[in-house]
């Protein structure tokens, strides 16, 4: 069965941190992957913003999705002020109905991000309601509940993230460096965000790509360290222990309930 995958991002470039390797990895064994970005973006730079700055922004993820194989779309939100409402509920529920999908990922709703948070609040308050018959009905009832799973982060509070499942990306890591590669706006510009976010940066183009860029695909690295006995457990011990980068999820309770081996099944080894 060919499988048909959501996954939200707070703006253009949290899909392709948190699940660029795994689309690619769906993607070449011909499953269906959409990246959708609920904020335009419009105001993540230090000197552009408005509508230059998502157009650019828009850009960068459509050259993503040609690097990945999968298709994207960008929601016409400004940046910092999505919220959680009835209609943003109906947009989140039409498009995982739209897509039919088997698995929706997304954020977990305890993040710095108000745009983080409120996009994995809106997945959430859509699950159930996107197999119901007569809501939005302009659109056609998933045929059941999807599977929906959280990105890793590093938040500790209410919960730490809990992860159910995981994948190597080793072999796709250079379909994630070429991504951060073309997303400039966010990765290399010096009044780029990270480019004046991130303490330590280097004043040079070159010296401040290159450490922003170790620091990124970094955190697939340390994904696949700190949950290094889920790999070993996956994967075999000898395979499992020679895996540098990983990508980690955690099941939402309010999705469909897979077991441990039918959610390993979903996953590309």
């Amino acid at each position: 069965m060919k499988l048909r995958i959501i996954a939200f991002g707070a703006h253009p470039d949290d899909c392709e941190l948190k699940a660029g390797g795994v689309a690619a990895k769906w993607a070449a064994q011909d499953h269906k992957v959409k990246f959708v970005a609920t904020t335009n973006g419009d105001v993540g730079h230090f000197s552009i913003a408005g509508g230059p700055l998502a157009l650019r922004r828009k850009a960068e993820v459509q050259s993503c999705a040609g690097i990945l194989g999968i298709e994207t779309q960008v929601l016409d939100i400004h940046d910092g002020e999505l919220m959680p409402t009835i209609e943003n509920r109906r947009t989140i529920a039409r498009l995982i109905r739209e897509w039919q999908a088997d698995i929706v990922l997304c954020h977990r709703p305890c993040d710095y991000h108000p745009d983080h948070r409120y996009t994995g609040m809106l997945v959430q308050d859509a699950a159930v309601l996107v197999a119901a018959r007569f809501f939005v009905t302009d659109t056609p009832p998933c045929k059941k509940n999807p599977v929906i799973l959280y990105y890793s982060d590093e938040f500790k509070k209410p919960y730490p993230f809990d992860p159910a499942i995981i994948v190597s990306v080793d072999e796709v890591i250079d379909k994630k460096r070429a991504c951060i590669d073309a997303i400039p706006s966010q990765f290399a510009d010096r009044d780029s965000w990270m480019g004046r976010y991130l303490p330590g940066v280097p004043e040079d183009d070159d010296g401040r790509k290159k450490f922003i860029h170790d620091w990124l695909i970094g955190m697939d690295a340390e994904v696949a360290d700190r949950y290094r006995n889920l790999l070993v457990q996956r994967y075999g011990e000898e395979q499992g222990r020679k895996i540098s980068y990983a990508e980690a999820f955690e099941l939402c309770q309010y999705g469909s309930q897979p077991s441990a081996a039918e959610l390993s099944q979903l996953f590309p080894m």
